[in-house]
């Protein structure tokens, strides 16, 4: 687990979604989590710097947490799924947040994050109580959420999903903006992104069945 959360934290950084120490990576442990520590530059960071932190915030390893462990604590605790948490201040997703919008259904990928929008969680500050709470609820059926004036938040059953989820909210965020910067963009009724959710479920690489000579 440690070694696959600094391995996030730094291929995060390397995509560009996170600079210096703006943003925050958890995994899911036994005990609580482990989870980046508070200030820290993923450039420089190493396995050993991580936190094990239970999700009442009580250290049990290493030197001070995120500020925000509370937020993952709250998505741990509401989302069976989420083993991975990504927060991070990557530039389209934020501008958006600042908007206070949700991310709509202008295109049909949005729905690989659970629903036809992604929801954003209204402001409050970082690292408060109430902002666990309001990003908590903003993920609640999804695999993401915006917060307002703030950022983005994913969660993943594994390592590289939830790289691969905060990769595609901050690419859908930009392309929203530019469709905005052109006009206004059309958005998807809900009979097309119910057909694109069940197009999903046939799309993509599967093993062949036993006996199979498919290729």
């Amino acid at each position: 687990m440690r070694d696959e959360v600094a391995w996030l934290y730094k291929q995060a950084a390397a995509r560009g979604l996170i600079a210096g120490s703006s943003g925050n990576v958890s995994g899911r442990t036994p005990d609580g989590m482990m989870i980046t520590p508070s200030g820290c530059d993923p450039e420089t960071a190493t396995a050993t710097d991580l936190v094990r932190v239970a999700m009442d915030g009580a250290v049990l390893g290493g030197g001070t947490p995120s500020s925000e462990w509370a937020m993952h604590a709250a998505i741990y605790q509401k989302c069976d799924d989420a083993e991975f948490v990504v927060h991070t201040h990557a530039d389209a997703s934020t501008a958006l947040a600042c908007l206070g919008s949700a991310l709509p259904a202008f295109h049909y990928m949005v729905v690989q994050f659970g629903g036809a929008e992604v929801r954003c969680a209204p402001y409050v500050t970082f690292g408060s109580p109430a902002l666990a709470a309001h990003a908590a609820e903003a993920i609640r059926g999804r695999n993401a959420c915006l917060l307002a004036n703030h950022g983005m938040i994913v969660l993943a059953p594994t390592a590289a999903q939830a790289l691969s989820r905060a990769v595609l909210l901050e690419t859908l965020c930009r392309q929203y903006l530019l469709a905005l910067s052109a006009g206004v963009p059309r958005l998807l009724t809900e009979q097309e992104m119910q057909d694109a959710q069940e197009r999903f479920k046939t799309y993509g690489q599967r093993p062949a069945a036993a006996g199979s000579d498919a290729t």
